[in-house]
């Protein structure tokens, strides 16, 4: 009878981590004795135990370590025993000459050998260099061994090979395969055992003697060489199936990237409107479940929407809407009534663009938009001071929301009067900048305040706030753009760089140049936008119950093949 791991394999194995799990549920069912057939007329572990004591009498090894019983159930002619019952060492020496030094950075954990040993001269041989191995030893490091630097000397080295202090060396006497053993070092029963005795914080290690105690399963030597041969063909169809994954997946990345691309870089010419885009768009929205699988497929979406929305290619332009010029107009007579100085900077002349907008847009540097000046924030640290005013807690990560939710991010602190609460209060609609970080992607970086609290709080130095009129420019689309992938090239090129910080000035900040469409074009792409970035949601929850139930239909099947023998 088929397992659902066979009757769901397209659909379980593009689960995350999916071949990995295959490889540990293949070993899983090798040590269980799932992996080839029993044979009664090979004899038992039982008589081949007895061999093994036979052979460490002849050889004066001495006393073995007792058996003790496994975790789990096995074949009627297996035996549990210790790992040292079954194989030893060779000694350690102190190198005299010229040596081919085992080190852990040698092994290649994932194909089990020794890869890049080093020939050592015997005066500059490290202290560490004392263990005595030969062909057919397996090897187990006992630092760190989570790391699975196992493998097995399957061939004649010259010079004579002497490895690392760090590993247990392992020795079956003829009587276990290597293959098998180091399958079962590797198995999942067998790592947990391991973590259980595993010492120390900086380098976890197991000691001989917690290793030497471990119980590991033992088949006759016949079928442990049947194991290990169906072992090497499952492994190698795992690496035809983990390439053949990783083929498929970056083909589909660039069918992403390829109709992002178009989607992204339509033609500015005919905004919104010509066929190439039409189809890009079309076509990328029309497949966005078959195409869209990873939740890095869906952050590209949504840099793209608002990279196509800051070019002015996301909505049509009306030509009966006034131009973004007369806009500006009406923005500039509201400032100079207003009694406080104004201070300008320079009109953004064609030339010095970052990119081309609609003839209908205008490029504006920041300062030229502001309703009053920016602001950094309150310096002095919070005192939670229970008759104290909200200050924002604001860490870098936080800038990266939607909004700041006033009720779960801030601490109280006293000492604030009105009028210094006036000058650091937050209004509805406000920008913050976030003025420093170790990170310089998220200098810069703008989110937007939106107050249905009614706590009235002020915010922290690392912020800059900036306030826009809403009348002329909408502060929820600035923040888009100025967030937009495009925009981010402009905007770290005001950044600078302290020790361990990327910071930008409030002097800095105002000199970016603003793409400024007119105002009705503006509530358009705000709601397009806005649209779009909800289907990105959904699309987000449908990857990710995608993935959920992939990982747990892996789960399940590999939990069925593995009670019920099969894969």
């Amino acid at each position: 009878m088929k397992t659902s791991l066979l009757q769901h394999f397209e659909k379980a194995v593009e689960a995350p981590e999916s071949v990995p799990a295959i490889r540990r549920l293949i070993l899983d069912l090798a040590v269980r004795g799932k992996l080839a057939y029993q044979d009664a007329t090979e004899g038992s572990a039982t008589d081949l135990l007895k061999k093994i004591d036979v052979e460490r009498a002849r050889l004066k090894i001495k006393a073995c370590t007792p058996d003790v019983p496994g975790p789990f159930e096995i074949p009627s002619n297996w035996a549990w025993a210790a790992l040292r019952r079954v194989t030893t060492d060779r000694g350690q020496r102190t190198p005299e000459k010229r040596f081919l030094y085992i080190d852990v950075s040698s092994v290649d954990k994932e194909k089990g050998t020794v890869a890049t040993p080093q020939i050592v001269d015997a005066e500059s041989a490290p202290s560490r260099a004392r263990k005595r191995v030969a062909q057919g030893d397996v090897i187990y490091s006992c630092v760190r061994p989570y790391l699975l630097n196992i493998a097995i000397i399957d061939k004649h080295f010259d010079p004579e090979p002497i490895a690392s202090t760090a590993f247990a060396v392992l020795d079956g006497l003829g009587f276990i395969n290597p293959k098998y053993l180091w399958m079962v070092l590797r198995s999942p029963f067998f790592i947990d055992q391991v973590e259980r005795k595993m010492r120390g914080q900086a380098y976890p290690a197991i000691n001989d003697r917690d290793l030497a105690a471990l119980p590991i399963p033992i088949p006759p030597l016949e079928e442990q060489n049947r194991i290990a041969k169906n072992l090497d063909a499952l492994l190698v169809l795992c690496d035809d199936l983990e390439v053949a994954l990783q083929k498929r997946e970056r083909r589909r990345d660039r069918l992403v990237a390829a109709s992002l691309h178009a989607l992204s870089d339509g033609d500015s010419a005919g905004p919104g409107t010509s066929p190439s885009f039409q189809d890009s768009a079309r076509f990328y929205f029309n497949h966005l479940p078959r195409l869209t699988t990873r939740p890095e497929h869906v952050c590209q979406l949504r840099r793209s929407i608002i990279d196509i929305a800051v070019r002015g290619i996301i909505v049509r332009q009306i030509a009966s809407e006034e131009h973004s010029a007369d806009l500006l107009r009406g923005l500039r007579a509201r400032q100079a009534a207003e009694t406080r100085p104004r201070k300008y900077l320079p009109d953004i002349a064609q030339g010095d663009a970052p990119f081309a907008i609609p003839e209908t847009w205008s490029w504006v540097p920041l300062q030229n938009l502001l309703n009053g000046d920016t602001q950094n924030g309150f310096s002095r640290r919070p005192d939670e001071d229970p008759s104290g005013i909200p200050l924002l807690r604001i860490s870098a990560g936080t800038i990266r929301k939607d909004w700041v939710v006033a009720e779960e991010e801030h601490k109280l602190t006293s000492g604030i009067d009105e009028d210094l609460r006036a000058r650091f209060e937050l209004k509805k609609g406000d920008l913050l900048a976030c003025r420093f970080n170790g990170n310089r992607e998220s200098v810069g970086r703008l989110t937007i305040f939106k107050d249905y609290s009614g706590l009235r709080p002020i915010y922290p130095d690392k912020l800059i706030r900036v306030r826009l009129y809403g009348e002329f420019t909408i502060p929820a689309l600035i923040r888009y753009f100025l967030n937009s992938s495009k925009m981010r090239v402009v905007i770290e090129q005001y950044c600078e760089t302290t020790v361990g910080n990327w910071g930008i000035s409030a002097t800095d900040l105002k000199r970016i140049p603003v793409p400024v469409p007119p105002i009705e074009e503006q509530r358009r792409i705000l709601a397009r936008v806005d649209e779009l970035l909800s289907l990105c949601s959904e699309l987000q929850a449908s990857v990710d119950d995608g993935i959920e139930g992939r990982q747990k239909l892996l789960e399940s099947a590999l939990n069925d093949a593995l009670h019920h023998g099969q894969c």
